[in-house]
């Protein structure tokens, strides 16, 4: 099963091993550098704050400090790296402090950089390194031939105490401050999805049914001289004229159908899920019940409908992954079915197929892409697509009721 949310384990180590295992090696490779890595941060730490304090007094004080607290958010950054390369531990980078521009001017912006929590935290974590650097490098140094039958053992705790100390001090602020980073990430997915989206209407107005519109109004123009000389000629034109306006017509009514159908307005998910399994290559079945905040049973739609964002994200879902069904499900799918209910404060759509399956919502394929919307709206996707078994992708949606 692959999932578009793919989250580290930070929380448990692995299990201890045999000396020789690669994983011994790194953490005892992480240990024998603190005491280097410690040194100069420490050094660095005590002689930024003392310089910046006890320049305090002056003007070029409080600007020092600022700026000696931003280079520790950087130093942050490459013990998160160290420890990311060498003891597995993967930590989020905190959001940065906005420059002076964004933050208002210049003097917001230096009390926000003076009262950074992010910065402090990893100046204390520069302090305490170096005592805890002295004992992990003669520790595992001298381990490595007095202590050989524990080594694994001895080294796991003093890495385990790396690990409580790497997320301790060097993680974002709080919940709220990784929040804020995951929202940042998503916004940049909705602005890219958005001007895509922008470019493809543009694309399809311009390749279509703007040249059709031209190309009908150069036929009406033809048809206007002709008329008095060759009334026949003119009539033909014009009935070929008329043509072109249906199919003008028709490629309007499928663009206005890929922004937001008229059907999801006017009667809901259920008739337009419904439409869009019409257009799918092997039969479809649909059900749609909204009822309730727990159950599953009910009279349908008409009982309840989501706000119009989340509506229109999932009918556009099920629609992207009916395409699929219809392009990759291959010859042997007999049928697919769809099927959206409300668990609770979620909104949950399942969409299967018999297909020959190996769905992966990775390496760029239209499944990652529609990974990365879910999750820029608090959404999930998880696909279960074994080869020759068929597909079960199954999307999670939070629900908001219709304002």
């Amino acid at each position: 099963m692959t999932t578009s949310h793919a989250s580290p384990d930070n929380d448990r180590p692995p299990p201890v091993r045999a000396v020789f295992s690669a994983v011994t090696w790194k953490e005892i490779a992480h240990l024998v550098t603190n005491l280097p890595v410690a040194i100069v941060g420490f050094v660095y730490a005590v002689v930024m704050v003392s310089t910046a304090g006890g320049l305090s007094v002056t003007a070029i004080g409080l600007p020092l400090l600022a700026c000696g607290l931003f280079l520790s958010r950087q130093w942050g950054r490459l013990d998160r790296a160290r420890a990311r390369l060498l003891l597995g531990v993967r930590v989020d980078e905190p959001t940065p402090i906005p420059g002076p521009r964004r933050a208002g001017g210049f003097f917001p912006w230096l009390w926000t950089s003076i009262k950074d929590p992010v910065g402090w935290r990893t100046v204390l974590y520069q302090l305490i390194r170096l005592p805890w650097g002295v004992l992990t490098f003669t520790v595992a140094l001298t381990g490595l031939f007095v202590l050989w039958p524990v080594l694994p053992y001895v080294v796991r705790l003093l890495a385990n105490a790396d690990r409580a100390m790497v997320r301790g001090l060097l993680s974002p602020s709080d919940d709220l401050e990784r929040r804020i980073a995951e929202l940042e990430s998503d916004r940049g997915v909705v602005v890219d999805t958005a001007a895509a989206d922008l470019r493809r209407i543009e694309r399809d107005l311009h390749d279509g049914a703007q040249a059709r519109l031209v190309a009908l109004a150069m036929g009406l123009g033809l048809a206007k001289e002709k008329l008095l000389e060759d009334p026949e000629g003119a009539a033909a034109m014009v009935d070929e004229a008329h043509g072109e306006v249906k199919l003008a017509l028709q490629e309007l009514r499928d663009l206005a159908r890929g922004i937001h159908p008229a059907v999801l307005t006017d009667r809901g998910l259920d008739a337009a899920l419904s439409s869009v399994a019409a257009r799918c290559v092997v039969p479809v079945k649909v059900a749609v019940d909204l009822v309730g905040p727990g159950g599953r049973a009910g009279a349908g739609v008409a009982a309840g409908r989501p706000a119009e964002a989340i509506e229109g994200i999932a009918y556009f879902v099920v629609s992207e992954l009916l395409q699929n069904v219809s392009k990759h499900a291959g010859p042997g799918a007999r049928g697919a079915s769809v099927e959206v209910w409300r668990a609770g404060a979620r909104l949950m759509i399942r969409v299967s197929d018999d297909g020959r399956g190996g769905a992966r919502a990775s390496g760029g394929s239209g499944l990652a892409g529609l990974a990365e919307r879910l999750d820029a709206v608090d959404g999930v996707l998880v696909v279960d697509s074994p080869e020759g078994e068929g597909t079960v992708v199954t999307a999670e949606l939070p629900w908001r009721d219709r304002g």
